[in-house]
């Protein structure tokens, strides 16, 4: 009889709406999981005939599963303090690459393998752009990220210092005052330069850069020299920078040390000479030692920056962000994942913060989305429904028995 099949058709629909709610309250905890909705919808109708005036008259043969829709929404961020923990706030998706296809996630809990590249929990590789000495090539094709574990980085010695400094108007001549300057050689030593300015007329000093005795043999080049002010104690000679000074032989064997001086900053001059005391406000050097790889950082547009223990960083990447044209087309594959398919479109990829995409939170993490009483209030109508539709089958059942036993 079509009455059952009616029943049975309810049953089956209601049968995946439980367990599209089982599986949300399943995955209450799953990072960056995104709750499903099941809809249904009426099947075909048979036209039993028409009424007298014309209207037809039409019975119904049951529903069906007409989709399952994802909610995009996003889910809480939390801070978790581990690096290597991120989330996108906004729209898009992680990309990923799991055995050479790829994938879309938003579960930004991530992992360092033992080579150092950053995978999602299931070893899938995070894509992004590569960067060459310091600077991100977003025109580059992905690749997987890489962090340098373990990788000692080498030392650089300092080519460029600059000194903020105010020299006294009022002083004698004669007075001298000194700046101290922490440099790098080659090999990654330090040494204590030594910057003297000495009065030597009015708006006139004279100053001269030293290294500790015995730091060098060598006799040093460019490294005196005569500064003018003007008359409202600005800089006038030398302007902008004073080049090549110069230390060689240093005992330590390390390389000739010689680097630039520079005197300005955005055209504005460093050293001031005013009717104050004689004050040093920064020196700043480009030259570090040695250091190892001690973590990483990244910031809302995704740039991967390496940190060493000597204080000084490095970007090694920039993590790629898709977004999708149509999100319900994207299909489930597992694992936190999505793939592309026809009805999604491609994945468009780019950089965080750009066409839409959302940015990066480093050290936290997307919860899921799915709201726990929703769930079960949805339960519970769903049982009512399955119960309703058992129901009909027992009664048609009793109708079935009546019939026959008519007969009898």
């Amino acid at each position: 009889m079509g009455s059952f099949s009616i029943a049975l058709s309810g049953l089956q629909a209601d049968t995946t709406s439980l367990n599209t709610i089982g599986n949300n309250l399943a995955n209450l905890n799953t990072t960056a999981y995104k709750q499903q909705g099941t809809t249904f919808e009426d099947l075909f109708y048979q036209q039993i005939g028409t009424s007298g005036s014309n209207n037809p008259l039409q019975v119904g043969v049951g529903t069906r599963v007409s989709g399952t829709a994802t909610d995009f929404t996003q889910g809480t961020l939390l801070p978790t303090g581990g690096s290597e923990n991120m989330a996108l706030s906004g729209n898009g998706f992680f990309v990923v690459n799991q055995n050479g296809v790829q994938q879309l996630t938003r579960a930004g809990d991530f992992q360092l393998s033992q080579q150092g590249d950053l995978t999602t929990k299931d070893g899938a590789n995070v894509m992004g752009y590569p960067a060459n000495n310091g600077v991100v090539d977003v025109n580059a094709g992905l690749v997987p990220i890489e962090l340098p574990v373990g990788v000692t980085q080498a030392a650089q010695a300092t080519q460029n210092i600059s000194i903020t400094a105010n020299l006294n108007a009022g002083a004698d001549v004669g007075t001298a005052f000194t700046t101290p300057v922490k440099i790098y050689d080659s090999l990654g030593n330090s040494h204590a330069l030594t910057v003297t300015y000495t009065k030597t007329a009015q708006n006139e000093w004279s100053y001269s850069v030293g290294m500790p005795s015995g730091d060098a043999a060598g006799t040093p080049t460019n490294n005196t020299g005569t500064l003018t002010f003007d008359s409202n104690g600005n800089l006038t000679s030398p302007s902008g920078t004073i080049s090549g000074i110069t230390f060689p032989g240093l005992t330590d064997g390390a390389s000739d040390l010689s680097f630039d001086w520079n005197l300005a900053t955005g055209g504005s001059p460093t050293i001031t000479q005013t009717t104050a005391p004689s004050t040093t406000g920064a020196a700043v050097q480009d030259g570090y030692a040695s250091g190892n790889y001690s973590g990483f950082t990244v910031d809302q547009n995704g740039v991967v920056t390496a940190k060493f223990d000597n204080n000084h960083t490095q970007v090694v990447g920039q993590v790629a962000v898709a977004s999708v044209t149509n999100t319900q087309g994207l299909v489930r594959v597992g694992n936190n994942s999505f793939e592309t398919t026809a009805a999604s479109g491609d994945a468009v990829v780019g950089s965080a913060g750009t066409g839409g995409r959302g940015t990066i939170e480093d050290s936290t993490l997307e919860q899921s989305n799915v709201d726990i009483s929703t769930e079960f209030a949805n339960l519970i109508v769903a049982q009512r429904s399955f119960e309703a539709n058992s129901k009909t089958i027992t009664t048609f059942d009793s109708l079935t028995q009546a019939t026959l036993g008519m007969i009898r």
